[in-house]
């Protein structure tokens, strides 16, 4: 994928997110991650049934790049179950440390393959993976 073609779909992806605005309907499970070394505070919330994400949703202020990662995740997420989010957030924590991964499990998500290159941008791009990982913790826990 080349670099223009990355920047046009994040800068889609931070325009035009997925799933934008939380809801009060029950089941959810809702957390809270932030950088503290910048603007970055999301609130994620996501609904699962049987082990499978059906549901995502999100909302607060971040940059661009911690904006559209969330769009995409989210994207990449829903419909699939928590053995395959765990292993999308693995090769994508991969990806982003420079490490071997597998691109064909990542998707869209492959537009982040040089955010190591700014280190500074790494914690945007892998902050609504946090939030992820917290939500499947907690779901864990209600089993």
């Amino acid at each position: 994928m080349d670099d223009k073609l990355k920047r046009d779909i994040i800068l889609d992806n931070y325009q035009n997110p997925m799933n934008r605005g939380l809801t009060d309907n029950s089941g959810y499970i809702k957390v809270n991650t932030r950088n503290s070394s910048c603007i970055d505070n999301v609130d994620v919330m996501a609904k699962l049934e049987n082990g499978v994400f059906i549901d995502i949703r999100f909302d607060g202020e971040a940059c661009a790049i911690s904006t559209s990662a969330t769009s995409i995740m989210i994207k990449t997420l829903i419909g699939k179950t928590i053995s395959e989010a765990e292993s999308i957030i693995d090769n994508y924590e991969k990806m982003i440390n420079e490490e071997e991964y597998d691109p064909e499990v990542l998707g869209e998500l492959n537009v982040y393959d040089t955010v190591s290159k700014q280190p500074s941008r790494k914690k945007c791009a892998t902050l609504p993976f946090e939030s992820i990982k917290k939500i499947i913790a907690l779901a864990k826990e209600e089993r």
